[in-house]
């Protein structure tokens, strides 16, 4: 069973509203005096349980100077705590039960805060951030040229993109543009990073464009976009479970830094139209990985803060997705951009 340790430190004054608060949210809690007119409670919280009673504390007791909410993982309790339908607890009367749906996706969720905090940290520029963008970029880019997939996993498992990627899909879901900004211009910078790092490496190492693993980032098929969205689809559900970085990076990275690292390659070793295909499956992922990501989210129950804008955010990207998928019909049926004319290219060349 997945399950918090909140510990809420309140006036004594106010201990009657919150111990209201606790019987509906909380399994078992137990209450000890502090020094300065305080009282801690220390309460064992199922993790699914976890976002609304954060809420109902917040919206009581934020105007309150004294109060503060702490949260902390439990790996096991003794006697354990049963997680049935006739245990389950009760929702508000004015709030809309959970489907069936959310209920099975949230039962391990984080709670919104604990995404935050998890994320925060990646969303700032460091020099750290941008030394890992580049290093992976250059692995990737390497691995590539040489063929050697292993190599190329190696450079997702750094996953600097993580965070503003992840940033991304949830300010979208929650409908926070301070986050959203943050999130994108990290992402943006990473990016950019990512492709400058390519373009070096292709300025000075000799590149075979047949190469395959290079080859495979500049076509785009229904198959890549069904491996845009089931990565960030599956990167949204481990992360928003605690589950290793490395894990959600490979997830995330295996559609992102590779098509980066190969638009700079082509570039720096003059092959623009392979660089413009490498940067359509870019662009293709990306919103791939938005969608997906928003899409699971909100089905593991995560509030928006305003349904109107998440919805419409979703729908611009969306919007997107049919836009590329468009495109990519065209350029199969056209032969638009297809290796035939690259390969002109490349004998028009020697």
């Amino acid at each position: 069973m997945s399950a918090r340790i909140v510990k809420i430190y309140l006036l004594e004054t106010r201990i009657e509203e919150l111990e209201e608060i606790l019987q509906k949210h909380v399994r078992r809690f137990w209450r000890e005096a502090v020094p300065g007119g305080q009282e801690k409670f220390s309460c064992i919280v199922q993790q699914r349980y976890t976002e609304r009673l954060l809420n109902e504390l917040w919206e009581v007791f934020q105007q309150e100077p004294q109060f503060t909410a702490y949260v902390e993982a439990i790996e096991a309790v003794i006697p354990p705590i049963e997680e049935t339908p006739d245990t389950e607890l009760p929702l508000d009367t004015d709030l809309p039960p959970p489907t069936a749906l959310e209920r099975f996706f949230s039962r391990d969720r984080l709670s919104t805060d604990e995404l935050y905090d998890d994320i925060e940290e990646s969303l700032h520029v460091r020099p750290s951030y941008l030394i890992t963008v580049t290093l992976s970029a250059i692995i990737a880019g390497l691995g590539m040229h040489s063929g050697q997939t292993a190599v190329v996993i190696g450079a997702m498992i750094i996953a600097p993109l993580l965070g503003p990627t992840m940033g991304v899909a949830l300010a979208a879901t929650v409908g926070d543009s301070k986050l959203g900004k943050q999130a994108s211009l990290t992402l943006a910078i990473g990016c950019f990073f990512a492709v400058i790092s390519g373009l070096i490496l292709g300025l000075i190492v000799e590149i075979d464009p047949l190469t395959p693993e290079l080859r495979n980032r500049t076509l785009v098929q229904p198959a890549d976009v069904a491996l845009a969205l089931a990565c960030g689809a599956a990167g949204v559900l481990a992360f928003s479970r605690g589950a290793s970085l490395a894990l959600v990076g490979v997830m995330i990275a295996v559609a992102l830094v590779p098509p980066l690292a190969a638009v700079g390659i082509y570039m720096g070793a003059g092959f623009p139209v392979a660089s413009a295909n490498a940067a359509f499956l870019f662009a293709a992922n990306l919103v791939c990985v938005n969608v997906a990501g928003i899409a699971t989210f909100l089905c593991q129950g995560l509030p928006p803060k305003s349904w109107r804008i998440t919805g419409g955010i979703l729908f611009v990207w969306s919007v997107l997705l049919v836009m590329l998928l468009s495109m990519m019909a065209g350029r199969i049926i056209l032969g638009f951009g297809s290796w035939e004319v690259v390969l002109d290219f490349i004998s028009r060349r020697s």
